[in-house]
């Protein structure tokens, strides 16, 4: 969610100085809230039907013979495929812990690791469009390198393990991070020529840490949205159900591993950009604390106070690869967090909110996911013998008026943040959004409607600075309840979004259901998203586990007992 500035919701609260205005006050803007949540949704509506109008347009007008059939159907007439076939090689169904032990160990060649995944990214990308640019050459032949180094026999296992501890271990990466020799464009047409000449600094270390990039994977354009769509690369689809989004903006990425194309990847995050797709692919995705993690090397990067928002995190199919993988991300700054402490959770403090306490701009809540929050509440109770408190917090409400509030402050320096509108135009040609809408109804605009969309609210809406200075002073005291609350011991359970992984185009109509996860962006707490099952229709289910600042452990702790409880990742096309 990179760089938003949904800039006006923060317009309706202004909380008065005496007790009598401010209830007067609070009612007369829950009218004016209400008001205008109804014409957007009314607008978004509209706009749905008419994107509706034109996919079922363009489904009419394609041939029967384009439709997509499961691998190794045979012949007659085809059928839409709903969801991805599941893996068939045990290599794919191993965390890359494991691979790593079974590599060191010679049990496993390198080779045919990557191989096998290679195999399953060809079986999958035609129906999701995750991987947009591979190095599949240059991979088998650094697994051929891998296999080697091990036959020369120079070093024992635990020397390997010391030296490289992901040694031969397929990777992927967000395409928006440098990877040498392969595109960086963020979804940017103006910059799809671009191609990277060094890598991203966490992109170094993984290279360091013997893993084997496998390729680049899609995101949304300029990585502001949450669903990963572009002109350069085309939507990718979720692999439980590609008719639904992956989520946004590391979407790509949440995608190929819940299809077993990769096994660990990474992802950034600035308003829910590990977790969403994390959330939405059913897998594992943890947003550190500020700045323990490099974000050199991406593009775009947060500048100015936007820099205290952005994390670069591990995403995984498999609890016990976050730790070691953020190690390696973390470098020299993982003496920030508290990894090497053993953590009882029978000695945690454990709360919970079943939502944000009813925000207008936000969805409800599905029943769904309350439920699959009930469970672990219940295992934990029962299980661990600990009670899980319900905690009201009424400024969560607010999350989305205080995110757009901190996105768009002044830096430091008292200079403005940098707009929307200049990182379209990618500092080049001055990018009019206005005239771009009236390009896109033409199908001529090289720009998605979303960031369009961005761009014409940063342009006319503004904020006053009054407002501005009240959310930015309950962003302060809402990080200090929070972690009044937390301390070094609690840990918060609260939901990853509103609603399971809607259909393509459907966030148009509820934009900022992202905010359940951007609020601790701004608060600048660890979180980590964890799988919790599918629903009733397939879809995968989760929620947030949130700790105090640099309590990465606490949460990482849960998420791996969270997935030895509930199964964690369920492999798509099996239920």
């Amino acid at each position: 969610m990179l760089q938003s500035l949904w800039a006006w919701p923060a317009t309706f609260l202004s909380p008065a100085d005496s007790a009598p205005l401010q209830c007067a006050l609070a009612m007369a803007l829950s009218r004016a809230e209400r008001c205008v949540v109804l014409l957007l949704r009314f607008l978004s509506g509209v706009l749905l039907a008419l994107l509706g109008l034109v996919s079922r347009a363009s489904a009419l007008s394609a041939s029967s013979g384009n439709a997509v059939s499961p691998p190794g159907a045979g012949p007659g007439p085809q059928r839409k495929t709903r969801c991805v076939p599941p893996p068939t090689q045990e290599l794919l169904l191993l965390s890359a812990v494991e691979l790593a032990r079974r590599i060191r160990r010679k049990e496993v060649k390198c080779l045919d690791v990557v191989e096998a995944y290679i195999g399953r990214i060809k079986e999958v990308n035609p129906l999701v469009n995750a991987v947009v640019k591979d190095r599949f050459e240059e991979a088998l032949q650094e697994a051929r390198q891998v296999d080697q180094l091990l036959s020369e026999g120079h070093d024992d296992e635990e020397s390997l393990q010391k030296k490289f501890p992901f040694l031969g271990v397929p990777v992927t990466v967000k395409e928006a991070f440098a990877l040498h020799g392969l595109p960086n464009t963020a979804g940017l047409v103006s910059r799809r020529d671009i191609i990277s000449t060094s890598d991203a600094v966490v992109v170094s270390r993984l290279k360091h840490a013997g893993t084997i990039p496998l390729g680049v994977t899609n995101c949304s354009e300029l990585c502001m949205w949450f669903e990963s769509s572009n002109r350069v690369y085309g939507r990718t689809n979720n692999p439980y159900d590609l008719e639904c989004i992956v989520g946004g903006s590391s979407g790509g990425e949440g995608c190929i591993l819940a299809a077993a194309g990769s096994v660990i990847g990474v992802g950034s995050d600035i308003g829910g950009s590990i977790r969403m797709p994390a959330f939405f692919n059913g897998v594992f995705g943890h947003k550190p604390t500020t700045g323990v993690v490099p974000n050199e090397g991406q593009f775009p990067n947060a500048m100015g106070v936007r820099t205290n928002f952005l994390c670069t995190g591990p995403m995984c199919r498999y609890a016990e690869d976050l730790e070691p993988f953020l190690r390696i991300m973390a470098g020299p700054n993982i003496s920030k967090l508290k990894l090497d402490e053993k953590v009882s959770l029978d000695h945690l403090k454990f709360y919970f909110m079943k939502h944000d306490g009813g925000s207008v701009f936000v969805s409800r809540v599905d029943k769904e996911i309350i439920e699959a929050q009930q469970k672990v509440i219940e295992c934990l109770e029962t299980e661990l013998g600990v009670q899980v408190q319900h905690v009201t917090i009424p400024k969560m409400k607010y999350s989305l008026e205080i995110w757009s509030a901190m996105m768009s402050s002044k830096n430091p320096d008292g200079q403005e943040a940098q707009a929307f509108t200049e990182l379209l135009g990618d500092h080049g040609k001055p990018v009019w959004p206005s005239w771009e809408m009236v390009k896109w109804s033409v199908g001529m605009s090289s720009h998605t409607l979303p960031a369009i969309a961005l761009g014409i609210t940063e342009k006319f809406v503004k904020y006053r600075s009054k407002e501005n200075a009240r959310l930015e002073s309950m962003a302060q005291s809402l990080r200090a309840e929070m972690v009044n609350l937390l301390g070094g011991d609690g840990v918060l359970l609260y939901p990853s979004h509103p609603v399971v992984a809607p259909r393509h185009h459907a966030p148009l109509g509820m934009p900022f259901n992202f905010a359940y996860t951007a609020i601790f962006n701004i608060l600048g707490l660890p979180v980590t998203q964890c799988p919790l099952g599918l629903n009733k229709a397939g879809l995968p289910l989760g929620l947030q586990v949130v700790a105090g600042p640099h309590n990465d452990h606490l949460t990482l702790a849960v998420a791996r007992y969270l997935e030895k409880a509930f199964g964690g990742w369920v492999c798509p096309g099996t239920s």
